[in-house]
């Protein structure tokens, strides 16, 4: 397929999204821009972009053991493949209940490809990881590379609790139907499926960790989640698309994290958000809305 000799064309340790629209120039995001893709990699005029007509087509070949064992997912209008790579869908949304039931009629796909950086999140444990476990919330827009520093935490921390990752989305461990995945280290125990409520119940009582790592904290039931963690005394290193100060200061957590950009460093806040570390310096935001 020409769009995957484009890619090969590319440095893949730079590219963390492609984004495909019927019948558009391909873009990508690369070395943090957003460029074009033509049939050498990456390019800056549209007019010489590559361009895809059968999208439908693409998804199906991307999910090729069959659109079922994808059908939870994508009532959610995203799948995740082996390695953690996500696609998420726009198309025609068949609701039912006030929920999606399917997505048809695929249009738009947002293919965002995962990285492990290891130690990039070392100024995070230094800071927050001292003397004992406690709970950090990591929060930024998307795209900034919140499960990539969450993946590096959760090894960082196996290195000395016993430590349950909750990857409701298959992305943080991206481990397959075999259990392969990133290496987490020794200590690192892996839950998938379900929702965090239920999930920390039963996993808290089950495997008995001192801290809990999950991805994409939102709504009254994640919190709730974290709430009964914290209550059974067990840390929780989390990270949410909120931004708003207020909203994040109502969450039971010891330390907030504020990411600025992929490559970029970390604003950390206690849980009075008063700052604790400011390492972003005069290139440390690339606009990323922060509500106080």
């Amino acid at each position: 397929m020409e769009l995957k000799r484009a890619i090969d064309c590319l440095n893949i340790n730079f590219l963390t999204e492609i984004r495909i629209r019927r019948g558009q120039p391909v873009i990508i995001e690369y070395r943090g821009e957003y460029e074009y893709i033509n049939k050498f990699g990456a390019c800056k005029n549209p007019s010489e972009a590559l361009r895809v007509y059968d999208v439908d087509g693409l998804l199906s070949s991307a999910i090729s053991d069959g659109v079922y064992a994808y059908t939870e997912q994508l009532k959610n209008a995203y799948v995740t493949l082996d390695g953690g790579v996500r696609i998420g869908v726009a198309g025609q949304y068949v609701t039912q209940n006030g929920s999606i039931n399917a997505v048809r009629c695929v249009t738009s796909l947002n293919i965002r490809i995962p990285h492990d950086i290891v130690g990039c999140a070392d100024d995070i444990f230094g800071t927050t990881q001292k003397p004992g476990a406690r709970s950090v919330l990591i929060f930024s827009p998307p795209g900034f590379g919140k499960t990539t520093m969450l993946r590096d935490l959760a090894r960082r921390l196996g290195a000395r609790y016993n430590v349950l990752i909750f990857d409701e989305r298959d992305e943080i461990s991206a481990a397959d139907c075999d259990g392969d995945g990133y290496n987490l280290g020794e200590r690192c125990d892996i839950v998938r499926g379900g929702d965090k409520l239920s999930a920390f119940a039963c996993a808290i009582r089950a495997m008995k960790p001192q801290v809990i790592v999950t991805d994409e904290l939102y709504g009254p039931n994640d919190i709730a989640a974290v709430r009964y963690a914290a209550d059974c005394g067990i840390a929780v290193c989390a990270s949410t698309h909120v931004t708003d100060e207020n909203i994040l200061k109502s969450m039971p957590f010891d330390y907030f994290c504020r990411l600025t950009g992929i490559g970029k460093k970390v604003v950390i806040y206690d849980k009075n958000f008063d700052i604790v570390r400011d390492n972003c310096g005069d290139d440390g935001d690339r606009g990323a809305p922060f509500v106080r």
